[in-house]
């Protein structure tokens, strides 16, 4: 087996935890305002908005809860290898760790479209 430090990988998974929070209060935030725009306008297309992104902001909470799961596991996975190899890790870590790095990057990709989407949604019903 080939060993690594553990200071190779950062600490990447601390700003995803805390990327996961800014996340969750974003949300928080939108559904605020679509509640907003829901007593607002009742017209068929305005409803349609509504539930779409009501629907949006119920997967991105999956989201975030199946990828800081995630994050979490592999956390203490290499707290456990690190302990056995005295601060060191198997480089096969390495590439759990580019996946993670990937999904998040890839998650923060769709939150930034479905703010985008939903800053449209708003600017034409408010």
């Amino acid at each position: 087996m080939s060993y690594t430090t553990i200071t190779r990988i950062g600490t990447d998974h601390t700003i995803w935890q805390k990327g996961f929070g800014f996340y969750k209060d974003e949300l928080d935030i939108m559904e605020s305002r679509l509640s907003e725009v829901a007593a607002r306008n009742t017209t068929f297309e305005a409803r349609q908005g509504v539930e779409h992104f009501q629907n949006q902001f119920i997967v991105q909470r999956n989201n975030i809860a199946e990828l800081k799961h995630e994050v979490n596991l592999y956390v203490e996975k290499l707290g456990v290898d690190a302990q056995k190899h005295g601060g060191r890790m198997e480089t096969g870590m390495m590439t759990e760790h580019a996946s993670l790095h990937e999904k998040y990057e890839d998650f923060e990709r769709v939150m930034n479209v479905l703010r985008h989407e939903f800053n449209e949604y708003l600017s034409k019903w408010m």
